[in-house]
């Protein structure tokens, strides 16, 4: 199937599975859909460890200082939790962005390295990790993914085919242009590594008191060593980090869950509802109430669809 084919095809299943703006979600848990109608500025994003294919439209990140551009036909892998800048730069009614975001697996992406390296014997070229970047679908690529869009219109086949299909674009990932952040962030005694694991470690425990020096601990680093490396990973200090997770996290409960932002904050692991709100407003451009009510005009969720242990934003 040309390239050509296989993006109109895509979108074409797209428009059924994503009918309305915001987020889908489908059976598979954490897949989902991502469609925008029109332009969104600039703004703070937070995506969890996942795969997100473009099927239609294009999009631009921000992190530290480098700007990134991911478009049709491409794929965006982020091996650690990692907030950074995103804007919408096509998309309309008559051609809205449409994209998939697939969790990513540690435990079965470990798995696929550790086989791959064995029937390989060692002969896998060695990719310098990076947090984020943008790749072209090859066709191997290309068609998994489509065959999971086919198979997502069919509860039977979303039951019965999903899953063997996600595996199979984990591992083409994993064996990929973009295999080296993945294996990097599975290493546990690698610096890459050892920055993820303090990072799955804050978004567990977001909501307690954190330190730095905690962390570089746990990570066996001195603490001067451990806040060049996390920075080097996210482009952010940890404090900063942590902040960032914690103001997600609370718009998130807002929008999914109803509460207020006095609620939310003390969820999250502020003591002062004031500071929460300075920070917020500084953060998202907007007081807590007026963020919570735009996003709840973006966001499209199933009904019982299981949320996920990250923050995502469109």
């Amino acid at each position: 199937m040309t390239i050509c084919a296989r993006q109109a095809r895509m979108v074409r299943l797209m428009a059924v599975l994503a009918p309305e703006e915001g987020y889908t979600l489908c059976g598979l848990p954490g897949v989902k859909f991502m469609r925008s109608n029109s332009v969104h500025p600039r703004g703070p994003v937070l995506y969890e460890p996942c795969i997100v294919v473009v099927c239609q439209g294009h999009k631009r990140g921000y992190l530290g200082g480098a700007a990134f551009d991911y478009h049709s036909q491409q794929f965006l892998v982020l091996s650690v939790p990692l907030p950074f800048e995103g804007e919408t730069l096509h998309a309309t009614e008559a051609e809205p962005l449409l994209a998939i975001s697939i969790p990513i697996d540690l435990q079965q992406a470990a798995e696929l390295a550790l086989a791959t390296d064995e029937a390989q014997a060692g002969h896998v070229a060695p990719i310098p990790p990076v947090s984020i970047a943008a790749t072209p679908l090859d066709e191997p690529l290309g068609d998994a993914v489509l065959r999971l869009l086919e198979a997502l219109t069919s509860p039977l086949e979303t039951r019965l085919l999903g899953p063997g299909i996600l595996r199979e674009i984990l591992f083409r990932v994993l064996t990929g242009a973009q295999g080296g952040a993945l294996r990097a962030a599975l290493a546990h005694q690698s610096q890459f590594g050892k920055i993820g694991k303090a990072l799955r470690r804050i978004h567990a425990d977001y909501q307690r008191p954190i330190d730095v020096a905690t962390l570089a601990d746990e990570a066996g680093m001195s603490a001067a060593a451990f806040h060049a490396s996390f920075k080097a990973v996210t482009a952010t200090s940890p404090m900063q980090y942590l902040k960032s997770t914690r103001l997600h996290k609370a718009r998130l409960l807002m929008v999914q869950d109803g509460l207020t932002a006095a609620s939310a904050c003390g969820r999250v692991g502020y003591e002062s509802t004031s500071q929460f709100s300075r920070e917020f407003k500084r953060f998202f451009g907007r007081t807590p109430l007026e963020e919570a009510r735009e996003m709840r005009n973006l966001l499209a969720q199933s009904p019982g669809a299981r949320l996920s242990a990250y923050v995502s934003a469109p």
